[in-house]
């Protein structure tokens, strides 16, 4: 154990964080995810019993989103539902983000289930919940953590 870091972020998933640089991309998902398939080759971990919500708190509260680009945080749309529509676990989510000053909401971006899953295959890593909820996948853009640049 270490002292202030959650317990939900094992030896694995801290180092797989740690390993990723600027501009990598982590995804958390739900139980029902194709992680197996889509992660070929990448780093896997599975939180089963963990909920979207808990793991990606944990994930977030030592993970910096990249401040450069529009949109850091990309989401699966559900489908054949009209833009803009959010399932009641994505409403709590983005409003969790914005809640921890992880981000906002116009800073997460919905992508159809074909857009996000490409992303998926060039994300550096994949999280597997626990989550039942549909449509319960969420990405993220790492950012930087250091000093200002000198003058």
């Amino acid at each position: 154990m270490l002292k202030g870091i959650d317990p939900l972020l094992s030896p694995e998933l801290l180092k797989i964080l740690c390993e990723m640089g600027h501009g990598d991309e982590v995804v958390l998902v739900d139980a029902n995810f194709t992680g197996q398939t889509l992660g070929a080759g990448k780093p896997l971990v599975r939180l089963p019993g963990v909920d979207l919500a808990r793991a990606c708190a944990a994930v977030l509260s030592v993970l910096p989103l990249d401040d450069k680009v529009r949109q850091p945080v990309a989401f699966m749309k559900v489908c054949e539902t009209a833009d803009g529509y959010l399932s009641g676990l994505q409403r709590d989510l983005l409003a969790q983000f914005a809640d921890s000053g992880a981000a906002q909401p116009a800073q997460c971006e919905a992508l159809e289930r074909f857009a996000f899953y490409a992303r998926v295959k060039g994300a550096y890593a994949i999280v597997q919940t626990g989550e039942m909820q549909p449509y319960a996948n969420f990405l993220f853009k790492k950012g930087v953590l250091g000093a200002p640049l000198a003058a």
